[in-house]
């Protein structure tokens, strides 16, 4: 597969030898898919993952995770080094992005939900894409009480959502969340705004509520389901993946008391080694970013006999960091000449 652009990248990647010295840059996927509609940019298409791969594999010193931890440990650092990761536990992680990863020799570590593996339904974000976003028709009126505040939502016309609106609005997402094309989206934004903090009983209620007022039921869809236990085991067959931790159910662990947030690392952990039969080492906070996890959270990560944490905070890791907040850049859906720009800057940053 041929790059283009790749000649030009090479060369600037190459001037900047001397600065990409002692670094290494860890890399955040989630999706591996096709796709319609992707409301939190999640998507990248195995097309473009390919063109990522190739890139990664021709010009890049790409390592596991767990000998990145020990060189950050020794101070030996290799330069251009590259680490990739995955969140969540989608089902396409085994289907789409392994046949991937063994094609270029790329290892990488996938954090899993333990909460959702073989579960009926999806992350509750896409459930919420699911009701909200897809073609159909709802009430015109939703009301939901929550923390003793009661909401009211109209939707209006919008309440039957045709094919044609939803595809003239599929590129929608929540970086556009200033300026919504519908009352539709403005109702998906503030929900998942009011949804995101709460522990998992209290965000199940609300889930319950909006299924029954749209007249649904729980599924999963081809695109946006979960691993199985049995798909967990086989994503770490031939040793290329690993599989890391990523709670219970994927709570802001910050919004929670610490016995709470000590009960979702751990059994986490242990139901993923159950599955596993083997120790998993490596943790990824939910969310990931400086507000969703505090000091008494990496304190209880420790505790539970993880080696190191990633979080979810732009930056390069470097000879002496904190091994239990691992920054990492998000990947997006980008084709390979812009995937090679982004990191030649992350290197630079």
């Amino acid at each position: 597969m041929k790059i283009r652009g790749i000649g030009r990248i090479r060369r600037g990647a190459l001037s900047l030898k001397g600065r990409f010295t002692r670094r290494v840059v860890i890399l955040l996927y989630h999706r591996v898919t096709e796709f319609t509609l992707d409301p939190h940019l999640l998507c990248v298409t195995p097309e473009h993952f390919a063109e990522h791969l190739e890139m990664l594999r021709s010009q890049y010193r790409v390592t596991k995770l767990d000998r990145l931890v020990h060189a950050v440990q020794e101070g030996d650092l290799s330069s251009r080094g590259v680490v990739v990761t995955f969140d969540d536990g989608y089902a396409n992680n085994l289907s789409n992005a392994k046949p991937l990863l063994e094609r270029y020799d790329v290892p990488a570590t996938v954090f899993v939900t333990a909460g959702y593996v073989g579960g009926e339904g999806e992350f509750w974000w896409d459930e919420l894409d699911r009701l909200l976003l897809q073609p159909g028709t709802l009430p015109e009126t939703l009301r939901l009480s929550l923390n003793g505040t009661t909401y009211q939502w109209e939707l209006g016309e919008v309440a039957h959502y045709s094919e044609d609106a939803f595809r003239s609005h599929f590129r929608w997402n929540v970086l556009e969340k200033d300026n919504p094309p519908s009352p539709r989206q403005r109702l998906y934004f503030t929900l998942h705004q009011l949804l995101r903090p709460l522990p998992k009983e209290e965000r199940k209620e609300i889930l319950d509520e909006l299924l029954a007022w749209a007249g649904a039921q729980t599924m999963a869809r081809p695109t946006h389901r979960t691993l199985s236990p049995d798909e967990v085991v086989q994503l770490i067959e031939g040793g290329l993946i690993q599989v890391g931790a990523h709670t219970v159910s994927h709570p802001v662990l910050s919004a929670l008391p610490a016995a709470a947030q000590r009960a979702e690392i751990q059994e986490g952990k242990a139901r993923l080694e159950e599955i596993l039969g083997h120790s998993v080492t490596s943790f990824a906070y939910p969310y990931g970013s400086r507000s969703d996890y505090t000091s008494e959270t990496v304190t209880a990560v420790r505790e539970a006999k993880f080696t190191c944490a990633c979080s979810n905070f732009a930056g390069v890791v470097w000879r002496g960091i904190d091994h239990f907040q691992l920054p990492r850049f998000v990947v997006r859906d980008w084709n390979g000449e812009e995937f090679s720009r982004r990191l030649w800057e992350w290197f630079r940053s």
